[in-house]
């Protein structure tokens, strides 16, 4: 059985695969020689002016007001209440809305 990997542009024989990412998404396309060198001609004033990134880096996630509770404060007080709270972990949205309410 013989594969012949055909240029996604052109449809011309002898292509290969090439990888490349935008706005977080990555692709590949199977070029030939010749429009892989037209696709980094392309490129090159874009990739001279960036600067390197990783593959999998998530971007930071903005700061909420969640964030800026004061947590010993929330299990204290839902002790006191006497609600079933965990001494560790994440702090549940009903937790912290019942804590916002009687302040």
């Amino acid at each position: 059985m013989n594969v012949v990997v055909t240029d996604d542009i052109d449809g011309s024989d002898g292509a290969g695969p090439v990888a490349f990412g935008y706005q977080n998404v990555f692709y590949e396309i199977d070029l030939t020689p010749r429009n892989k060198a037209q696709f980094a001609e392309a490129l090159a004033p874009f990739i001279a002016a960036a600067r390197r990134a990783t593959r999998n880096a998530a971007p930071r996630r903005p700061r909420t007001a969640a964030d800026r509770l004061d947590r010993a404060a929330i299990r204290a007080w839902a002790h006191e209440q006497g609600l079933s709270i965990s001494d560790r972990g994440r702090l549940s949205a009903e937790i912290i809305s019942k804590y916002r309410a009687s302040h």
